[in-house]
């Protein structure tokens, strides 16, 4: 049965540390099963937002519920029903690919937890590489692991923050496919980028975070429609830095 109730819903949140107010009242609801991107760029409030809801830093005032439970009240449940990923891949470098998954696993009672790995490292192309340290890995494969290592223990939300900061264009996009393996999962997925190609790319909706409130949210196309149209006679497309970079390793990695 498919349900309106908002797998995240945010309402009147603020915080401040001293005299900075970072958040000033954030209102958003995201959909279960969507990637929502929440844009911004540095200073936004978009760590601390995830902060907040993530159970971590408590919020001065408005309310979050997070999977149906109060941030604020409920945090044991919260943490029961998310998973954070940081700007940083968390992954333990002297382990395999295969011990780090292994450890999660553990460390949240579950039961076969190396089944669990087996099928998560599958899952996320690292197989070939599961009994390498993770220390050997590139950028994107241990961002990889990192998501895998996120899913275990099955949570419906996932809070990625910004993460494909570091990473090279071939590492964001393996990261990028990966999310939407989530989201077809039905995993709800909220992103915090500055990157406005990557929130176009992933998100079912867009929300812009400036001097902590919501600017607007919406759709790509929504937002798109905020401003009309460029008449442009006569345009010559040049290869992006990217397009190069891709043309040139992409078959090789």
């Amino acid at each position: 049965m498919t349900t309106t109730t908002p797998a995240i819903q945010v309402e009147g949140l603020t915080k401040s540390f001293g005299d900075l107010e970072v958040l000033r009242g954030v209102d958003l609801a995201v959909a279960p099963g969507t990637v929502f991107a929440l844009l911004g760029s540095n200073g936004a409030g978009k760590t601390t937002l995830v902060r907040i809801l993530s159970t971590l830093l408590r919020a001065d005032g408005g309310g979050a519920r997070v999977a149906g439970h109060d941030v604020a009240s409920q945090a044991a449940e919260v943490r029961a029903s998310m998973s954070l990923t940081g700007q940083f891949a968390a992954v333990d470098p002297v382990l395999t690919g295969r011990e780090n998954l292994v450890l999660v696993a553990r460390l949240r009672h579950l039961d076969d937890p190396h089944d669990i790995a087996t099928a998560l490292l599958d899952r996320f192309s690292l197989t070939d590489a599961g009994d390498r340290r993770a220390g050997t890995y590139s950028g994107g494969m241990r961002r990889r692991l990192d998501l895998a290592m996120s899913l275990i223990g099955d949570p419906p939300v996932v809070f990625l923050d910004e993460p494909t900061t570091g990473l090279d264009p071939q590492a964001r996009l393996e990261v990028w496919s990966a999310v939407r393996e989530l989201a077809q999962g039905g995993t709800t997925v909220l992103l915090t980028t500055q990157h406005l190609e990557e929130a176009e790319q992933l998100a079912d909706r867009i929300a812009i975070l400036h001097g902590g409130r919501i600017l607007v949210d919406g759709t790509s196309a929504e937002l798109k429609a905020l401003l009309p149209p460029a008449e442009v006679e006569w345009v010559r497309k040049e290869p992006s830095l990217e397009d190069v970079f891709l043309a040139l390793v992409g078959a090789e990695a």
